[in-house]
């Protein structure tokens, strides 16, 4: 069985702190090493655009490893932005417009835990998770009962 390349990068929690510390710092080095060249769309509830999603990378690649300009240019050009509340269908109804053709996309759940059940359900409501893949950025559940529970709760909508 073929496992495909992911066509687009969504990752959720995009004005967050680990997207400042380590997701933007990781797609600089991606697109430097040639291994990003899809859309990359952030998607977070911060009342922001994308010009400030852009200086928001820009902060901090100058504060964690530094901006390469070539790769820089290329980041931004990949960028996009959707701003709106996980809980609200007409944020993954934007989401899914600004995929566009896109048939594999990864969503990067860069949120806390309490929310990833319902970004997935919302994700998969709007079909923007056919053909996609989900990663989780965080601890799943704090023991292995909320583990084994958050699981069956995904695994169910996914």
């Amino acid at each position: 069985m073929s496992n495909p390349h992911s066509d687009a990068l969504v990752f959720f929690g995009a004005t967050g702190d680990l997207a400042y510390k380590k997701i933007f710092p990781a797609l600089q080095a991606m697109v430097k090493r040639g291994h990003l060249d899809v859309p990359v769309v952030g998607v977070a509830k911060a009342g922001w655009n994308l010009d400030q999603l852009r200086a928001r990378a820009k902060d901090s690649l100058e504060k964690h490893g530094g901006v390469d300009p070539a790769a820089f240019e290329k980041l931004t050009s990949l960028l996009r932005y959707v701003d709106g509340d996980y809980q609200d269908p007409k944020t993954f109804t934007a989401l899914r417009n600004e995929l566009k053709g896109a048939q594999r996309p990864a969503h990067y759940l860069a949120i806390p835990p309490v929310l990833f059940e319902t970004v997935v359900q919302r994700l998969a409501e709007s079909n923007c998770a056919r053909g996609a893949r989900v990663i989780v950025e965080k601890p799943f559940g704090h023991d292995l009962a909320s583990a084994q529970a958050l699981h069956r709760s995904v695994w169910r909508i996914g």
